[in-house]
Protein backbone atom coordinates (compact mmCIF):
# COMPACT_ATOMS: atom_id res chain seq x y z
CA UNK A 1 0.00 0.00 0.00
CA UNK A 2 1.67 3.16 -1.23
CA UNK A 3 1.19 6.41 0.67
CA UNK A 4 1.54 9.63 -1.33
CA UNK A 5 2.76 12.50 0.86
CA UNK A 6 2.45 16.12 -0.34
CA UNK A 7 2.17 19.59 1.14
CA UNK A 8 -0.06 22.55 0.29
CA UNK A 9 0.24 26.14 1.50
CA UNK A 10 -1.95 29.25 1.36
CA UNK A 11 -1.34 32.45 3.35
CA UNK A 12 -0.21 31.10 6.74
CA UNK A 13 -1.95 27.72 6.42
CA UNK A 14 0.03 24.54 5.88
CA UNK A 15 -1.68 21.27 4.91
CA UNK A 16 0.15 17.93 4.90
CA UNK A 17 -1.74 15.43 2.75
CA UNK A 18 -1.34 11.64 2.99
CA UNK A 19 -3.21 9.83 0.19
CA UNK A 20 -3.68 6.08 -0.26
CA UNK A 21 -5.89 4.08 -2.65
CA UNK A 22 -9.19 3.37 -0.90
CA UNK A 23 -12.90 4.10 -0.61
CA UNK A 24 -12.88 7.91 -0.67
CA UNK A 25 -12.82 8.93 2.98
CA UNK A 26 -11.32 12.32 3.76
CA UNK A 27 -10.12 12.98 7.32
CA UNK A 28 -8.88 16.42 8.42
CA UNK A 29 -7.12 16.65 11.80
CA UNK A 30 -8.68 13.32 12.90
CA UNK A 31 -12.21 14.58 12.05
CA UNK A 32 -14.48 13.90 9.10
CA UNK A 33 -13.85 16.70 6.59
CA UNK A 34 -17.53 17.71 6.57
CA UNK A 35 -17.32 18.25 10.33
CA UNK A 36 -14.08 20.24 10.01
CA UNK A 37 -15.16 22.38 7.03
CA UNK A 38 -18.76 23.19 7.94
CA UNK A 39 -19.38 25.56 5.01
CA UNK A 40 -20.46 23.90 1.78
CA UNK A 41 -18.21 26.27 -0.20
CA UNK A 42 -15.13 24.99 1.67
CA UNK A 43 -16.23 21.38 1.15
CA UNK A 44 -16.53 22.02 -2.60
CA UNK A 45 -13.04 23.59 -2.59
CA UNK A 46 -11.57 20.46 -0.99
CA UNK A 47 -13.30 18.13 -3.47
CA UNK A 48 -12.52 20.13 -6.64
CA UNK A 49 -9.36 18.21 -7.65
CA UNK A 50 -11.22 14.89 -7.40
CA UNK A 51 -14.19 16.26 -9.37
CA UNK A 52 -12.00 17.61 -12.18
CA UNK A 53 -10.14 14.31 -12.59
CA UNK A 54 -13.25 12.10 -12.04
CA UNK A 55 -11.52 10.25 -9.19
CA UNK A 56 -14.03 10.79 -6.39
CA UNK A 57 -14.11 7.74 -4.14
CA UNK A 58 -10.82 6.28 -5.37
CA UNK A 59 -8.51 7.53 -2.61
CA UNK A 60 -8.50 7.73 1.19
CA UNK A 61 -7.02 11.05 2.27
CA UNK A 62 -5.66 11.96 5.70
CA UNK A 63 -4.82 15.63 6.18
CA UNK A 64 -3.04 17.53 8.94
CA UNK A 65 -3.68 21.26 8.57
CA UNK A 66 -2.60 24.13 10.79
CA UNK A 67 -2.39 27.92 10.81
CA UNK A 68 -4.48 30.59 9.16
CA UNK A 69 -8.22 30.72 8.77
CA UNK A 70 -10.78 28.28 7.43
CA UNK A 71 -10.66 29.55 3.82
CA UNK A 72 -6.86 29.51 3.71
CA UNK A 73 -6.83 26.00 5.16
CA UNK A 74 -9.36 24.78 2.57
CA UNK A 75 -7.27 26.21 -0.28
CA UNK A 76 -4.08 24.72 1.19
CA UNK A 77 -5.80 21.31 1.34
CA UNK A 78 -6.92 21.71 -2.29
CA UNK A 79 -3.34 22.37 -3.41
CA UNK A 80 -2.05 19.40 -1.41
CA UNK A 81 -4.67 17.04 -2.85
CA UNK A 82 -3.98 18.25 -6.41
CA UNK A 83 -0.25 17.65 -5.96
CA UNK A 84 -0.93 14.18 -4.54
CA UNK A 85 -3.15 13.29 -7.51
CA UNK A 86 -0.39 14.31 -9.94
CA UNK A 87 2.14 12.26 -7.97
CA UNK A 88 -0.18 9.24 -8.07
CA UNK A 89 -1.07 9.62 -11.77
CA UNK A 90 0.85 12.02 -14.04
CA UNK A 91 -1.96 11.98 -16.64
CA UNK A 92 -4.09 14.20 -14.37
CA UNK A 93 -1.57 17.07 -14.48
CA UNK A 94 -2.88 18.93 -17.60
CA UNK A 95 -6.47 19.05 -16.31
CA UNK A 96 -5.42 20.25 -12.84
CA UNK A 97 -2.93 22.78 -14.24
CA UNK A 98 -5.59 24.21 -16.58
CA UNK A 99 -7.86 24.88 -13.59
CA UNK A 100 -4.97 26.46 -11.66
CA UNK A 101 -4.96 23.93 -8.82
CA UNK A 102 -1.21 23.29 -9.06
CA UNK A 103 -0.24 26.95 -8.68
CA UNK A 104 0.77 28.07 -5.19
CA UNK A 105 -1.02 31.34 -4.37
CA UNK A 106 1.83 33.31 -2.81
CA UNK A 107 -0.18 36.34 -1.66
CA UNK A 108 0.41 37.08 2.00
CA UNK A 109 -0.75 39.76 4.42
CA UNK A 110 1.42 42.86 4.21
CA UNK A 111 3.21 43.59 7.45
CA UNK A 112 2.39 46.60 9.62
CA UNK A 113 4.91 49.43 9.33
CA UNK A 114 6.05 51.60 12.22
CA UNK A 115 4.53 55.08 12.37
CA UNK A 116 1.37 53.78 10.69
CA UNK A 117 -1.89 52.43 12.06
CA UNK A 118 -1.91 49.39 9.73
CA UNK A 119 0.23 48.34 6.76
CA UNK A 120 -0.65 51.44 4.72
CA UNK A 121 -3.25 53.33 6.75
CA UNK A 122 -1.85 56.46 8.34
CA UNK A 123 -2.98 58.11 11.52
CA UNK A 124 -5.50 60.91 10.98
CA UNK A 125 -3.85 64.19 10.00
CA UNK A 126 -4.96 67.30 11.86
CA UNK A 127 -4.06 70.63 10.31
CA UNK A 128 -4.95 72.65 13.40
Amino acid sequence: MQVTNTIGRRKTSIARVYMTPGKGTIVVNNREFKDYFKSEIHQILVNQPFAITQQEGHFDVSIVVEGGGVRGQAEAVRLGIARALVEANAETKPALKKEGFLTRDSRMVERKKFGRRKARRRFQFSKR
